[in-house]
C-alpha cells in the first residue's frame, strides 16, 4: 500500500490492510503524520495509511535513534510510532544507545530533557531484532566458533538485561542449509496468517471496548490491572507460572509480559481461557532472558 491521501479523500475502503477500523484508524494516522511531519519527513504535507517501518544502520548515534540534537527532532523510535522498529545486528549497536531504548519500550513514549526544554515524542512500537549468536557470524549447520564460547558470551553481553527483559519472543533461529532452501512452500502462507492475526486483534478490541478500556485496542497496551481481569490463567496454569516466577527469576516486569504474550496465544486459537498450554508456550520464548538469568 503506497499510495498517499489527503484528508478529503479519507474513506472506509482505503482501510483494507492491517484490520484497521475507521473508528481508531485516523487518530493512528494523525499521530504518526504528526511526528514524521516534525521530522520533515512527510511528503506535500499528505497524510500516509502506511504503517511506519524504520530500520536504522547500527553505526546510529543516541541522538538519531531516540531523539534530540541542539534543535530537537524525533529519533528513529518515535518515527516508527505505531509501526515496526527493525535494529539488525543487535549487539553492533552501542550498548548506551540500546539501553536508552528501555524508557521508551516501557512507557510508549520517549522524554527528551535538555537545560532549556522538555519533549515527549509518542513511540509506541513494536521492536524486531536479529543478531547472530556470536562476533564470528556463524557458519554451515553443525559448525561451532573458532573462537570457543567466550566469543558468544562476550558479543551477546553487549545486550543488556533489561532491555532483553523487554523483549517478549526470543527464538533462535539455526542456520538453514542448501537442502532447506529447495523445500516446498509451507502449507500456510502469510494471507493466512494475517487472517488469524485480523481476528485475533479484533478479538482483542471487542473485549477492552466490552470493559469500557478507551485507548486500549490490545493486550500489548493493556494496564497491570486490566491484564488481571483478561488474562487470568486457569488452576493448571496458575501453578506452572507461580512454578517458573520462583524457580526461574521472572522479574515482575517478565511476569505480566508472559501473561499478555499466554492471553494472546489464546486469542489467536481462538480461546476464551489461558490455559497451561498457553502459559508454557509464552515461557518458551522468553527462553534467552531466562537462560541469562539462570547463568547470572
Amino acid at each position: 500500500m503506497g499510495r498517499k491521501l489527503h484528508n478529503h479523500d479519507f474513506k472506509s475502503s482505503e482501510f483494507p490492510a492491517f484490520g484497521w477500523c475507521v473508528c481508531y484508524a485516523m487518530p493512528e494516522i494523525l499521530e504518526v503524520s504528526m511526528v514524521h511531519s516534525l521530522a520533515g519527513e512527510l511528503v506535500g504535507g499528505k497524510l500516509t495509511i502506511e504503517r511506519p517501518f524504520r530500520a536504522p544502520h547500527h553505526s546510529a548515534s543516541m541522538a538519531s535513534l531516540v531523539g534530540g540534537g541542539s534543535r530537537p527532532r524525533p529519533g528513529e523510535v518515535s518515527l516508527a510510532h505505531h509501526g515496526v522498529l527493525f535494529l539488525d545486528e543487535l549487539p553492533e549497536f552501542q550498548p548506551n544507545v540500546l539501553d536508552a531504548l528501555r524508557q521508551p519500550l516501557e512507557a510508549g513514549e520517549t522524554v527528551i530533557a535538555r537545560a532549556n526544554h522538555r519533549i515527549s515524542y509518542p513511540s509506541r512500537i513494536q521492536l524486531v531484532a536479529a543478531m547472530n549468536p556470536c562476533k564470528c557470524g556463524g557458519a554451515s549447520p553443525g559448525e561451532s566458533c573458532r573462537r570457543g564460547p567466550r566469543c558468544a558470551a562476550d558479543y551477546q553481553a553487549r545486550v543488556s538485561g533489561p532491555l532483553l527483559d523487554r523483549i517478549d519472543l526470543q527464538i533462535e533461529v539455526p542456520a538453514i542449509s542448501a537442502a532447506d532452501l529447495v523445500l516446498p512452500p509451507a502449507s500456510e502462507g502469510s494471507a493466512e496468517v494475517r487472517a488469524r492475526v485480523t481476528a485475533a486483534r479484533e478479538r482483542q478490541r471487542m473485549r477492552f471496548a466490552a470493559l469500557g478500556a478507551k485507548g486500549i485496542r490490545t493486550n500489548a497496551d493493556c494496564s497491570t490491572t486490566l491484564l488481571e481481569k483478561t488474562a487470568t490463567p486457569d488452576e493448571a496454569g496458575v501453578v506452572l507460572l507461580r512454578h517458573a516466577a520462583e524457580t526461574l527469576g521472572l522479574s515482575a516486569r517478565g511476569f505480566h509480559r508472559t501473561l499478555k504474550v499466554a492471553r494472546t496465544i489464546a486469542d489467536l486459537e481462538g480461546s476464551e481461557i489461558v490455559g497451561r498450554a498457553h502459559i508454557a508456550e509464552a515461557l518458551s520464548y522468553r527462553g534467552e532472558t531466562l537462560r541469562q538469568a539462570r547463568a547470572a
